[in-house]
């Protein structure tokens, strides 16, 4: 499934799915129109890049499956480098799926900063500093957290 966004273009997190309770606990209604961007086609002025094209408008009943259906649960298959100073500052890349509804990333606890949602595939993230030595590195996704045991090494 595709991301969702508001009438500005601004990515909906799951948390803020604009969708209230219905009788049925299965189903919500939409509250404001939802987007998803799709490719300009042959018949479109633009020729490159997407537009917002109207996904749910607001009072359409959906199963809340769907809804999740929209925010699959990110994973990591790489944090490079994988060893940094215990000070601290360093960049690191993370690479994996479904990261562009990653909001934070821990290293051992701490907040890393400068947190930049590269793509759904890659985002960057500054190292906090810690004491030497292997610590989990913590995804926190829209779907929930990812962790990698032993993922970064403070040198």
């Amino acid at each position: 499934m595709t991301a969702l966004f508001d009438a500005s273009g601004a990515r909906i997190p799951k948390s803020s799915f604009p969708a209230t309770n219905v009788p049925d606990p299965q189903i919500r209604e939409v509250t404001a129109p939802v987007y998803k961007r799709v490719p300009y086609g042959p018949t479109d002025v633009a020729v490159d890049g997407t537009q917002l094209v109207l996904a749910y408008p607001a009072g359409t009943r959906i199963p809340q499956s769907e809804i999740d259906a929209h925010y699959p649960a990110a994973t990591v298959t790489q944090v490079t480098p994988a060893t940094g100073p215990a000070a601290g500052g360093t960049v690191v890349t993370i690479t994996g799926t479904n990261l562009s509804g990653v909001s934070g990333v821990t290293f051992g606890g701490t907040a890393g900063t400068n947190l930049q949602v590269i793509s759904q595939s890659q985002i960057k993230v500054t190292t906090p500093a810690k004491a030497a030595g292997a610590v989990a590195v913590v995804v926190a996704d829209d779907a929930g957290n990812v962790t990698v045991a032993n993922g970064y090494t403070y040198v």
